[in-house]
């Protein structure tokens, strides 16, 4: 599932391209909302919750949300003219066309139309967001701290404590914080600076498409430890190492894998 940085630049190349601008098409192809009518529709702007994307929209005096949600496989791409999309027709989920400029929203997880009004029935319950202009630091540790026996993997993925990190920045901040993925967060030494940590990453990271965590742009060492099992920590060449688990709160979201390195974070 995307990051919140991934999120974030989605955002931002949808209100650079569709700007304040009359939309000649809106076509939502998903059954809910299939024969809704906002051809002529103004785009107000596109922001991102988290991992949510909020397209904002005014039509005959009424303003609506377009709430999209990448989840495992959507993106959002822009084309001009009649440059040939990049994914197949097929997988279009939305079609936003302004002029010559086409968005297109491929095999999103996620297609609500609802009135502006009604956002928070749809993101209410994410919680401060890392990339957020309102980014409440306090908040955020007084969610996480509220639940200090969880495990500290699950609790930084739980939009619900602060938004925007997904699988890779997880198994990162652990590493960079010398922290096992299944220790209690009551037990994480410094959790403020953990939660400094996750922002600063984010925010490096929000305005280009090569994600790095160790500071090196270079093809292969970007990061510390996701997806590098069975290879050497880049730190200290112990082997590092992957497990599967289910988040016990919240079951039906599947598995998902920690890496870490044993000697670094030890348990």
């Amino acid at each position: 599932m995307p990051e919140g940085d991934t999120v974030y630049r989605a955002a931002k190349k949808l209100d650079a391209a569709l700007g304040r601008r009359r939309l000649d098409v809106v076509d939502l192809r998903v059954p809910d909302h299939a024969t809704a009518d906002l051809a002529g529709a103004e785009h107000l702007g596109t922001v991102s919750r988290g991992k949510h994307l909020l397209t904002r929209l005014r039509h005959e005096g009424s303003d609506w949300t377009l709430h999209t949600h990448l989840k495992m496989e959507g993106s959002w791409h822009v084309y001009e003219g009649r440059a040939r999309w990049r994914r197949p027709t097929h997988q279009a989920r939305a079609v936003l066309r302004a002029g010559t400029t086409t968005a297109v929203g491929f095999s999103l997880g996620v297609v609500d139309l609802l009135r502006t009004a009604d956002e928070p029935d749809v993101v209410g319950h994410v919680g401060p967001d890392l990339l957020g202009p309102d980014w409440d630091e306090e908040e955020a540790l007084r969610r996480l701290r509220a639940d200090g026996h969880r495990p500290v993997a699950e609790a930084l993925l739980d939009q619900r404590n602060l938004a925007g990190i997904g699988n890779m920045y997880m198994a990162e901040l652990c590493f960079v914080s010398g922290v096992h993925p299944a220790r209690p967060l009551a037990e994480v030494p410094d959790l403020v600076r953990m939660v400094r940590r996750a922002r600063q990453m984010l925010d490096l990271n929000k305005e280009r498409a090569m994600q790095s965590t160790t500071g090196d742009l270079r093809q292969g060492r970007q990061l510390w430890v996701y997806r590098r099992d069975q290879q050497a920590c880049r730190r200290c060449g112990t082997t590092v190492r992957v497990e599967m688990r289910v988040d016990a709160e919240a079951p039906l979201r599947g598995e998902r894998a920690s890496y870490w390195c044993p000697s670094c974070q030890p348990r």
